[in-house]
């Protein structure tokens, strides 16, 4: 039997210089995502891509003080599309969050669009996770939003390889893989015709790996779902399902508690967690060095359908 890993010994020989370099180049397209746009805002879910990308917009507008906390206010307000079927913890995690900065927020409910007839679901217990765009591009209507910041990395899925720093989105919010602009030589072309708008991806060229070194060495708050913790669970073809009011048991499955955590969080339909006793962000990094499978590949059902599923979604507008 292998001895356990000795985190503190183990950890400070990974070298970090790499996350400076990363940490530079996310802030300067944020600045350039400031400078370029009139009307930006940050996709803020409460997960922890979005909490990075939050910590590298505090460093890059506010002043951090002694305390280590940072002052002021982000030159653009934060934007989350709410499914109705977020995970309760993470929707109490980021208004607390949100509550201390004193940033803006602005929620964009896909039950609204429901209402309006935009969005009609097939049943109750649908999946909302496809027809976020759908609220998404109301909202990039209403507030007439010119670049929408996420945080999304090219590790974590084909099509997300595919898309540049600066992902231009026609006057219908698609992606057109073909249409993508070069990024020589870190220079960005953001012309827009009217409608039309781009996405920016600071942390495009991190991976999971990156993430995690980053959130243990910023000591960055995150959902309490992100490490390890008991949680009542099915198995679904090879998957833990977590037990929840949108994803009930069905014929022939037993539940049983199991010890998890999420390796990404997002509608309760299609995110599921991992068996893991990591506690900490420094074990979720020791953790993540053996891992085999990406987050998505590892959690996400609607990433399962097909190969080319996410690169539908996103030629729909999705994120």
């Amino acid at each position: 039997m292998n001895a356990p890993l000795d985190l503190e010994r183990l950890l400070p020989q990974i070298d970090h210089r790499h996350l400076d370099a990363l940490e530079e180049e996310a802030i300067y397209i944020l600045r350039e995502v400031a400078g370029g746009f009139e009307r930006p805002a940050l996709l803020f879910s409460g997960g922890k891509d979005s909490c990075v990308v939050l910590r590298l917009a505090e460093k890059a507008f506010k002043q951090r003080q002694a305390s280590g906390a940072y002052a002021g206010r982000l030159p653009f307000a934060l934007l989350h599309v709410d499914t109705g079927h977020n995970f309760p913890e993470v929707i109490a995690f980021r208004d607390a969050l949100v509550k201390a900065s004193g940033d803006a927020l602005i929620v964009a409910h896909l039950d609204d669009s429901i209402r309006r007839g935009t969005v009609r679901l097939g049943h109750a217990l649908e999946s909302r996770n496809p027809h976020q765009s759908v609220a998404l591009l109301e909202a990039i209507e209403q507030h007439r939003f010119d670049c929408l910041i996420g945080g999304a990395r090219r590790d974590e899925e084909k099509a997300r390889a595919k898309e540049r720093i600066f992902s231009h989105r026609d006057h219908f919010g698609q992606w057109q893989p073909k249409e993508q602009r070069p990024e020589l030589w870190s220079l960005f072309n953001t012309r827009l015709r009217p409608g039309e708008h781009f996405r920016a991806f600071p942390i495009s060229n991190w991976t999971e790996l990156d993430v995690w070194l980053y959130i243990a060495r910023e000591n960055i708050a995150l959902p309490k779902l992100y490490y390890s913790h008991p949680r009542r669970v099915l198995r679904r073809k090879g998957l833990l399902v977590p037990l929840t009011a949108v994803t009930p048991p069905q014929p022939g499955e037993a539940v049983e508690t199991v010890q998890v955590r999420f390796r990404t969080v997002g509608d309760m339909t299609c995110t599921c967690p991992v068996e893991s006793a990591a506690a900490s962000a420094t074990e979720v990094v020791a953790e993540t060095l053996t891992a085999t499978l990406s987050e998505r590949g590892a959690t996400r059902m609607d990433d399962r359908t097909s190969d080319a599923s996410m690169e539908r979604r996103k030629k729909e507008g999705y994120f």
